[in-house]
């Protein structure tokens, strides 16, 4: 599987994660502050919750049951409860779709929480 429509670019708000199936697997797509795309797992590492029922604050998205924020770009947890990291996936902008690959997450094992090397 390569790259796959979920939206048009305009579907993406800033503040409300947008939850799409991906040939299979639940992903959130979230818009940052800066205004950037973002795909993440969208399951909550920690309580197997949507995390497309969260919120956006910056470049984190929270989930809703307990708190646990987790960074858009290496989906690293920020705080307790969770302690795993959700997958992140390369998101491609061609005209107004947005293509997400989740064949092939990003490796961010070498990122800093804020997504520097």
């Amino acid at each position: 599987m390569s790259a796959t429509r979920v939206c048009s670019v305009a579907e993406v708000s800033v503040s409300e994660p947008r939850k799409v199936d991906v040939g299979g697997i639940a992903v959130s797509i979230v818009r940052d502050s800066a205004g950037e795309i973002h795909a993440l797992g969208d399951r909550c590492t920690h309580g197997d919750i949507s995390l497309s029922e969260g919120f956006v604050e910056d470049d984190t998205l929270e989930c809703w049951a307990h708190g646990s924020r987790f960074s858009l770009r290496t989906g690293r947890p920020l705080n307790l409860p969770a302690y795993e990291p959700v997958p992140v996936y390369p998101v491609t902008i061609d005209g107004d779709d947005v293509l997400v690959d989740v064949t092939t997450p990003i490796d961010v094992s070498g990122r800093e929480a804020d997504g520097r090397s």
